[in-house]
Parts: structure tokens; C-alpha cells; sequence
């Protein structure tokens, strides 16, 4: 006895082709609205073009965990629908392949996609969500060689400002340089500078040599009694570069801790009233997020076969609000039980009950209960809505404009 038949694996090619086509999709939309909010973050601090492509990289894993349910159940839908609007699937039906039978195929992709968004919410997220904050507090503390913007001063260490008119060859090529140097005794140096290029000191690592070209240099100072101008042809400025604070270690946040550290922490009596409830809303939510994925197969054939002789599309709307909509109420109750509110098994596992009920009963229509729509209501009420606004749009087209109306009765007169 084989373990798929002829019917399984046309089910498993229609599933997969829009389930990787929407997991893209909707990947590539998350990721390239943080890509401007990051290119504005980026460029704010002055830092390179690659680090947004390194953050983005390391929030794919984040990304992830929200699209591959929402591929798992259009993937399901979409190739069900297909079935019932082609009549394939009433052939199915006819001949004794119900739709228990029928999920098989599916299910399996859950379960397969399921361990996998575990794995990917128990340790590949936690981490890759430390490597950006820490990629985010390098840029901004200017480890990542972004503390000298294009066009602005920048004040650095020793009392010194520096200002760089425009910059090359990815940050080595500076032109048009002033630099303003004050010592604690009062004397102040105005430097300026046609080009410039920083070199690394063999003999202090903390400071840099930035060597400046075809410029002059101003020295006042209260012993002076007029200022010195002096030009130069090459003049080495050194530049001590500003201490880095080293970037905190995993954890701080209950977003960063593996599924184990979260159990421990939320167990254990030597933590704080506030981290264990953090840790177990935070527990609780990653595991209900990957249980829900265990619905969303029965979720998605009960909403993919249309009424007969309808092709109506309103079952796709309804599912990704419905699962959209569960989301955010999980993100809601995690929110309110981290700050010890509410019990978090009762603000997440009960929308979870609640979500599971009412998909059983959605399937339950379609699978038991003959000739049952789950959404025939809906659909009634969505036909009848369409056909006013075609009505009204029709009669928009006919009627004719009020200038012309104008016109024909002033001829009429005349």
C-alpha cells in the first residue's frame, strides 16, 4: 500500500507552487517596508549602504514565522479552490474520497512547516533578533565607522570638529575638510583642507591619522597677538577615536532567549515577579502561534469551496483577515499578560479554543452537514452588495453629464 497516491501528489504540486509563490510574497513585502525605515535609520547615522542589507538579513528569520502561515494556509486554499471551481474536486468526492481523505496531503506540509516554525521561533529568531539590536548599537555608537557624517560637524574626542564636504570610494577619499582643534590652555586650530584620507597608527590603535592635502592652517590663541596662517602641501592630523561601549549580552530582552531559557526563567523562583511573567507570555505565545498552524488546513478547505455555480473569491478574504485578525489578538494577550494582568495561559490559550471552535464548525459545515456553506450567509450578502454597487455604477455610465443635460435643454428652448 503506497503512502501517496496518484491523487496525493496532484494535491501536493497544486499546494506548493502559491505556497512558496505567497511565502515570497509576503516575505518580500515585510522586509521591504523595514528597507526604507532602515535606509532612513541608516542614513540618519551615517553609516554604509550594506549594514541595511546585514539587519534586513538578520530579521528574515522574524519574517519568516509570520509568512509561513500565511503560505501554508493560501497555498491549501488556493489549490482547493481550484479543485471545487475546475469540478475536480466534486469527482473526488463522487468517488469516496472525503475530505478527511483528502487532507492528508496537506497536513502533512503542517506538520513538516509546524517543527519547522518551532525551530525557526525556539532558537534561529531569538538569536538573529540579538545580531540586529547589536548591528543597530554598533551604527549607532560608531563601530561601525559612521561617526563622521557627510556635511555635518561632528564633535569628537579632544575637543575637536570636523567637517567633511563630501566623501569617496566608500568613505577613504574625503574633500573639502575643516577641522577646529581646542586645547584646554584656550589655543584654537582652524584647519581646512582640499582632500584628506584616514590612515590606521601603528603605535596607538585608539587613534587614527588623517592626512590632509593642499590646505592651510589658522592658530589663535590668547598668546597671540594676531592669528598665523601657515599653507601646507601634506599635513598628518591625528584624531583620537571616541571609546566604544561593548554591546550587552543576550538576554536583556525576553525576545532574545531560547524556548528552554524562557521555561526556566518562568519557573523559577529565584527570578523577578516581572521576568517570569515576561518569560512565560512570551512562551506562550511562540507555542500557541505554532499550534495554530495545526488549524489553519481545516480552516482553509472549509473556505476555499465557493457555492455551485459561484466563483467567488470572498473565501480568501475571509481567511486572511480571520487569521491576520488571530494574530493580533495573540500579540494583544502577550502584551497585557507580560505585565502580569492576566494569567497567560487563559490571554493566550483561550483565543486559541475560541479560534479552533469556530474552524471546527466552519469544517464540520462543509464536511457533514449536505450541501452546507460555511459561508452562505457571507456570500448571499456579498452577492447582493455587488450587485447594488454594479447597479449604481451602471447608472452612473448611463446618465449623462450635467453640462450636456444644460445644453440640450437650452436648445430645446431656444
Amino acid at each position: 500500500m503506497t503512502i501517496l497516491t496518484a491523487t496525493d501528489k496532484y494535491i501536493a504540486r497544486l499546494v506548493a507552487v502559491p505556497m512558496l509563490v505567497v511565502f515570497v510574497i509576503a516575505a518580500s513585502l515585510l522586509m521591504l517596508d523595514k528597507m526604507l525605515r532602515l535606509f532612513d535609520f541608516v542614513a540618519t547615522e551615517g553609516g554604509p549602504v550594506s549594514i541595511v542589507f546585514k539587519m534586513l538579513a538578520n530579521l528574515l528569520p522574524e519574517y519568516a514565522s509570520l509568512a509561513i502561515p500565511l503560505g501554508l494556509m493560501l497555498g491549501i486554499l488556493l489549490a482547493f479552490r481550484r479543485l471545487a471551481t475546475s469540478s475536480e474536486l466534486d469527482v473526488m468526492r463522487a468517488l469516496g474520497l472525503s475530505y478527511n481523505r483528502l487532507l492528508r496531503v496537506p497536513y502533512m506540509y503542517a506538520v513538516g512547516l509546524a517543527l519547522l516554525n518551532l525551530l525557526i521561533v525556539s532558537y534561529l529568531q531569538p538569536l538573529s533578533r540579538y545580531y540586529y539590536e547589536q548591528l543597530s548599537f554598533d551604527l549607532q555608537s560608531g563601530a561601525l565607522g559612521a561617526s563622521i557624517k557627510v556635511g555635518e560637524f561632528t564633535t569628537l574626542k579632544g575637543r575637536t570638529a570636523l567637517r567633511v564636504e563630501t566623501s569617496r570610494d566608500e568613505g577613504r577619499n574625503l574633500q573639502g575638510i575643516f577641522a577646529r582643534i581646542a586645547s584646554e590652555k584656550g589655543q584654537i586650530l582652524s584647519i581646512s583642507a582640499r582632500e584628506g584620507r584616514f590612515f590606521a597608527s601603528k603605535e596607538n590603535p585608539d587613534t587614527v591619522i588623517l592626512r590632509l592635502n593642499d590646505g592651510q592652517i589658522v592658530q589663535d590663541g590668547p598668546e597671540l597677538k594676531s592669528p598665523r596662517v601657515l599653507t601646507f602641501a601634506t599635513h598628518d592630523l591625528p584624531i583620537d577615536l571616541p571609546k566604544i561601549e561593548q554591546f550587552r549580552r543576550r538576554g536583556d530582552k525576553d525576545r532574545e532567549y531560547f524556548l528552554p531559557e524562557l521555561l526556566k526563567i518562568g519557573w523559577s523562583k529565584d527570578s523577578s515577579v516581572a521576568a517570569r511573567n515576561q518569560s512565560l507570555a512570551s512562551l506562550n505565545f511562540r507555542l500557541v502561534e505554532v499550534a495554530m498552524m495545526f488549524l489553519l488546513p481545516l480552516l482553509a478547505v472549509a473556505l476555499a469551496v465557493p457555492p455551485k455555480r459561484s466563483t467567488s473569491a470572498l473565501g480568501v478574504f475571509v481567511s486572511v483577515v480571520m487569521v491576520v485578525a488571530y494574530h493580533k489578538v495573540n500579540e494583544y494577550g502577550q502584551d497585557v499578560s507580560s505585565l502580569g494582568r492576566i494569567d497567560p495561559g487563559l490571554a493566550l490559550w483561550g483565543p486559541f479554543v475560541l479560534f479552533a471552535a469556530l474552524i471546527a464548525w466552519l469544517y464540520w459545515r462543509l464536511a457533514y452537514v449536505p450541501g452546507g456553506q460555511p459561508l452562505g450567509g457571507l456570500e448571499t450578502l456579498f452577492a447582493k452588495a455587488s450587485s447594488v454597487v454594479k447597479r449604481m455604477m451602471a447608472s452612473r455610465r448611463l446618465a449623462p453629464p450635467a453640462s450636456a443635460a444644460r445644453a440640450g435643454e437650452a436648445a430645446s428652448g431656444v
